[in-house]
């Protein structure tokens, strides 16, 4: 690995190799308590919260999840919420009785986190008050769940741009499965200590894939402080940062970018609950943040906001994100406005974030970078298997020290990530690339069939599966069509049944709205007479979607 091609323009400044912390993820935030005891950690709309504060709400949250809801090592707790010093706390909590976290996305509705649940076999949940509703059919599953009132960590002033729901007072319930944040850190209970092994599991993140249902990630405490300390060092985030964080925690990047890693060097978090450009801007002239970790569409709604506009990002000293190419033209305006280069790096929840980084001192445009700290990665022929040499197209596969433990019982699943080379076991990413004469890796299209909207992964089957609820979509497709924001996004090509003639492309995208997560849900909806397919019946998705980017796609909504 030594003699990788890559290490040619490695940092100067960095080691090639790390030695990764032997502690559980949880013991950084009581470690960075012990050391920064008063100093604020996090700020969130007008309140500031230090690290003894923090740490305080974790040791309170622990007992009452042991002692009151139960929960025991390797237990599941569902974390259902969205960005908040609540979920911060709330996952560290869970970690420190051994248990391991459930992270959920918000956007997903009631019958989308049936599955999570019952595929995870969570006993507790940690739920943002305003998604309590989607909840009380699954009650039966929980133990207890702990109501989140963002508004308990938050004062803001009125000037801000503050969400409705970080405003919002705290709730009452009378469910007795149901206890307010609050009354659970009142109970004012400990937790007993539990010994935690470095592979013991810590998170189960889910990731959907091509054939329909969610799949669990089985993140190890190791993986995660492995992933935590790759970036942290690749982008000199140490204590004397301060970090924006926008990306969803829910979401592999903001776990790992925005939380973890600032947790590992005792970063300070400026945490915003929902995207704003003009105020992240703000954030980061009053807070002098920086580090800001994005999607390349958050960088160019900085960009092109004019209200953003009027405030300084010179305390900016890295900006770097994933999930889509950032365009060139975006990039040579961000280094004309602001000094700044757009660090594009690539990652999998798989991965426990990122596998592939641009070298700060040497980026190259639209690319995904050199493997990290940690990371070996090839591109092998598709069928053979056989390393492919620099140049040449084929699957790019990788294998780390923060590489999954393997999807939750799914043994199917596992055996088609996993292959065999040269006597190592190497995970299959599912993308197609090339690697240069330098040792950076490109990206050039999917193995897999999925659609990247705006970083977000949308996979067709499963959106499909949840279509064909709709009592008037007889037959449908789901496909990718090009978005001049998001990069793209969801089309429906639908064979309406037999008397639903009058059913409009606005009912069933309202519809659809209503059923999933927004950003699943189509977009665009084409009605069509049949649906093309092979020899053996099954819709040939490609075809439609060869077509689709050979023509000019129309929105309807």
């Amino acid at each position: 690995m030594q003699d990788a091609p890559h290490f040619k323009w490695w940092p100067k400044h960095h080691p090639k190799e790390l030695t990764y912390p032997s502690v559980p993820v949880h013991a950084n935030l009581d470690a960075a308590a012990a050391r920064f005891g008063d100093r604020a950690f996090i700020h969130f709309y007008g309140r500031a919260i230090s690290w003894a504060e923090a740490k305080d709400a974790v040791d309170r949250l622990a007992g009452y999840l042991q002692k009151d809801a139960g929960v025991q090592k390797g237990d599941r707790v569902l974390l259902y919420a969205q960005n908040s010093p609540h979920y911060i706390f709330a996952f560290t909590a869970i970690l420190k009785c051994g248990a391991v976290v459930v992270p959920v996305s918000p956007m997903n509705r009631a019958h989308e986190l049936e599955h999570f649940v019952t595929d995870s076999g969570a006993t507790a949940a940690f739920v943002g008050q305003e998604l309590m509703d989607n909840t009380a059919e699954l009650a039966g599953s929980f133990t207890k769940r702990i109501a989140i009132a963002y508004n308990d960590y938050a004062s803001p002033p009125m000037d801000m741009d503050t969400p409705d729901d970080v405003r919002a007072p705290a709730q009452t319930f009378n469910d007795p499965t149901i206890v307010t944040w609050a009354k659970a850190l009142a109970a004012n209970l400990t937790a007993d200590a539990v010994e935690i092994a470095q592979d013991a599991l810590a998170a189960l993140p889910y990731t959907s894939g091509s054939t329909g249902l969610p799949k669990g990630c089985m993140l190890t405490h190791a993986a995660i402080q492995a992933s935590s300390l790759n970036s942290a060092l690749w982008e000199d985030l140490d204590e004397h940062s301060v970090a924006l964080v926008v990306a969803p925690m829910t979401h592999i990047s903001g776990q790992q970018m925005g939380m973890n890693r600032s947790i590992l060097v005792g970063a300070t978090i400026v945490l915003m609950q929902r995207w704003n450009p003009a105020l992240a801007a703000r954030l980061v002239e009053e807070f002098h943040c920086t580090h800001l970790n994005m999607v390349p569409v958050m960088a160019g709604d900085l960009l092109s906001d004019p209200e953003a506009a009027r405030y300084s990002l010179k305390s900016v000293k890295v900006i770097s994100g994933g999930g889509a190419a950032m365009p060139a033209a975006q990039s040579q305006k961000l280094l004309d406005t602001y000094g700044l280069k757009f660090l594009e790096g690539y990652g999998l929840t798989e991965i426990c974030c990122q596998s592939h980084v641009n070298p700060p001192d040497r980026i190259k445009l639209q690319c995904m970078g050199i493997p990290i700290f940690g990371m070996e990665s090839r591109v092998i022929d598709i069928d053979t298997h056989d390393p492919l040499p620099p140049g040449e197209s084929g699957e790019i596969v990788l294998r780390g020290a923060s590489l999954f433990s393997g999807y939750w019982n799914n043994d199917a699943a596992n055996r088609e990530a996993f292959v065999e080379i040269g006597g190592k076991t190497w995970y299959r990413t599912g993308d197609i690339g090339w690697m240069d004469e330098d040792g950076y890796f490109f990206f050039a299209e999917r193995l897999k069939r999925m659609i990247n909207a705006a970083g977000l992964k949308v996979w067709p089957v499963e959106v499909e599966s949840m279509m064909y609820r709709h009592p008037a979509v007889r037959d449908c497709c789901i496909i990718a069509a090009p978005d001049a924001r998001r990069g793209e996004t969801v089309k429906a090509v639908i064979v309406l049944k037999d008397g639903a003639g009058d059913t409009s492309a606005k009912e069933i995208i309202d519809w659809a709205h209503e059923q999933m997560a927004p950003y699943k849900a189509p977009r665009i909806i084409e009605f069509v007479d049949a649906l093309p397919r092979g020899t053996t019946g099954k819709v040939n998705w490609r075809e439609l979607q060869e077509r689709e980017f050979g023509g000019a796609a129309t929105s309807t909504n």
